[in-house]
């Protein structure tokens, strides 16, 4: 390059989700939320709650994309997100330094951030707890990451495998994170509606004794099944 290419990358304006939309998710599982999506959308299964305890959030995603041992496009996240939204940090799954700790995750909840999400490391998990802030990662080390760049913060990256764009919704608990993409979150809450109601009617039928589902007897007394015994 005849150019040195900048630090920082910003996109600071992106479309934000209809807030009672993102209102409606609260208290939802992500299993219930997967099943709205036809069974994708959760990032990868390695990236899970730090803190078992502080599992559970919903907000609205502000992405950045940090690269290997650096973080300075999340101090550029932290700048753009607001109350109620969600640091994604991508760090092509770097496992060599951490790239946030309890610092870090302190001033984004004293912005108002509700969860931070990286396919990366973190470290001080003691802090980290003391904070309260839901942190999601890949795992922990106490190694430390360069603040130098180049990053970029507000464009679409891919975290656990999943394409993640800032406004996008985000929802955590104890199995993982799912990602709704802004455009149908709308259709994944109206079939939330009936997802619940099915789930609800199930659950109760297995407490009151239930030992096989109907669709799953139906297949099993059908001439689609061979018996070779």
């Amino acid at each position: 390059m005849i150019d040195d290419p900048p630090l920082l990358t910003i996109r600071r304006r992106f479309a934000r989700p209809d807030p009672a939309l993102v209102d409606a998710l609260r208290g939802v599982q992500t299993g219930f939320v997967v099943d709205g999506m036809d069974g994708s959308g959760a990032l990868h299964h390695r990236i899970k709650p730090i803190d078992p305890a502080l599992a559970g959030f919903v907000g609205v995603a502000v992405t950045c994309d940090c690269g290997p041992a650096d973080n300075l496009a999340l101090f550029a996240a932290l700048d753009i997100a607001g109350p109620g939204d969600v640091l994604v940090c991508a760090t092509n799954a770097y496992e060599g330094t951490a790239v946030v700790g309890d610092l870090m995750a302190g001033m984004a909840r004293n912005k108002g951030v509700v969860a931070l999400v990286t396919d990366g490391l973190v470290r001080d998990q003691i802090g980290l707890r003391q904070v309260g802030l839901p942190v999601f990662a890949a795992g922990v080390t106490p190694n430390s990451p360069a603040r130098q760049g180049p990053g970029a913060a507000g464009l679409p990256i891919v975290v656990g495998g999943v394409s993640v764009a800032s406004g996008d919704v985000l929802v955590g608990d104890l199995d993982g994170v799912v990602v709704i993409p802004r455009e149908r979150l709308a259709a994944v809450v109206e079939r939330l509606v009936v997802i619940r109601e099915k789930e609800a009617a199930l659950d109760a039928a297995v407490r009151g004794g239930l030992t096989m589902s109907d669709f799953a007897r139906r297949i099993l007394d059908s001439d689609r099944v061979r018996s070779v015994d």
